[in-house]
């Protein structure tokens, strides 16, 4: 009995060799790693993913290209390069995965495109938005958005408006960094003054000493980027306190600051807030009702779609019309041939992958925050077409 499992083991390890140098056929499971944040303050990233992923294969009968889809799920925990590169080695050595996905933090897409690349696995970004993300590795692709690529537009909206002087506060790090940057950048090339700026601490901030800096200021605008979850109501909260609006200084930011996950928890503090973004849960087009009512259908009304769970979708339909372009091969250079220019509906509106950068092209809303039905909802006004991230303009 011993022998029978002694070759048993044996065959099966040879198969699995020869797996590497044969196409699989179609009845084999399609393996996919995603790398995200289940547990701690970000633990809601992570259950985003899950839903868009679930509610792509639900529609699809559990499959991508007539392959049966195992998901394999591993935590981060938050920004953890480090845990990150580690996770993906194992995804692809042990746990033999053929796609790597997930990565809401920067720090660790650019940890995960060391593996990507030195193991030629195709790896699709569903929310790291760090502008070079996607020069880092010839294997990866991003579906999500760039910071510059929300705020530029947004710069661009306001000095149409008439705003020709702003002040901004942004978060002290990579991405509040980069909105700053492209805020300044195009703001200024359009004629306006940037007349201060600020970047305050990631964690338990005064908000109030510098909302009060700014109305000691009197500067006609404020443009603000800050990370989904407790910066934007708490700066929200002071700017409402301190009078800001009855003192005439306007107010703009990124979607960020209204993340519909976060949104009926913010509350009326969030009323009359513009914002530029890229995909709003009461986004009017018939896809998108259909995918909220999807999800509503499955998880509830407890946890609203957002921008997380949209891209987590959109990359598992983007994998679907790769696979197809490439009749089921899922060798990485094949894979991310096909992801190159890549054009499709999302429940955001049109998206496509640029053929030059691997990056997502897709329309910008400019945004209100509103009460529709009760409930507090972005409404979108405005929009820019077939944005690129301006970081790689001329790509």
């Amino acid at each position: 009995m011993k022998m029978i499992k002694k070759t048993s083991f044996l065959s099966a390890a040879m198969l699995a060799c020869a797996g590497a140098f044969v196409p699989a056929h179609a009845e084999d499971a399609l393996r996919i790693g995603l790398i995200a944040t289940y547990s701690g303050p970000y633990a809601d990233y992570g259950r985003q993913f899950d839903a868009g992923v679930a509610l792509y294969l639900k529609e699809h009968g559990g499959k991508i290209a007539g392959r049966k889809v195992e998901i394999v799920k591993k935590d981060t925990a938050g920004p953890a390069p480090d845990a990150a590169k580690r996770i993906a080695q194992e995804l692809v050595v042990r746990d033999k995965v053929k796609v790597l996905t997930g990565l809401d933090f920067s720090p660790n897409a650019y940890a995960v495109g060391a593996i990507a690349t030195q193991a030629k696995v195709p790896t699709i970004v569903m929310n790291a938005a760090s502008s070079a993300i996607t020069s880092s590795s010839p294997y990866v692709a991003r579906l999500s958005f760039t910071v510059q690529q929300v705020t530029d537009p947004m710069a661009r909206w306001m000095l149409k408006q008439g705003v020709k002087e702003a002040y901004t506060v942004v978060a002290d790090y990579a991405s509040g960094q980069d909105a700053q940057t492209a805020f300044k950048k195009a703001f200024t090339a359009g004629g306006g003054k940037v007349v201060g700026e600020v970047r305050t601490p990631m964690s338990n901030p005064d908000f109030s000493a510098y909302v009060q800096r700014i109305k000691d200021n009197k500067p006609q605008a404020v443009f603000f980027f800050f990370p989904s979850g407790v910066m934007p109501p708490a700066f929200l909260k002071v700017w409402k306190e301190r009078g800001m609006e009855e003192a005439g200084i306007k107010l703009f930011a990124t979607g960020e600051a209204t993340d519909d996950s976060f949104l009926e928890a913010t509350g009326d503090v969030a009323l009359g807030l513009v914002t530029s973004h890229h995909y709003s849960y009461a986004h009017p087009s018939a896809k998108n009702r259909k995918f909220v009512k999807d999800f509503e259908a499955q998880f509830g009304t407890s946890m609203r779609p957002n921008y997380f769970a949209v891209t987590a979708y959109d990359a598992m339909a983007a994998i679907d019309l790769a696979l197809a372009k490439t009749q089921g091969d899922v060798s990485g250079d094949k894979i991310m041939e096909a992801l190159k220019g890549l054009a499709f509906e999302s429940p955001r509106g049109p998206v496509e992958i640029d053929s030059a950068t691997r990056d997502i092209v897709q329309t910008v809303y400019i945004r209100k925050t509103e009460k529709a039905g009760g409930k507090l909802v972005n409404a979108e006004f405005d929009k820019f077409d077939r944005v690129k991230d301006p970081a790689k303009e001329g790509s």
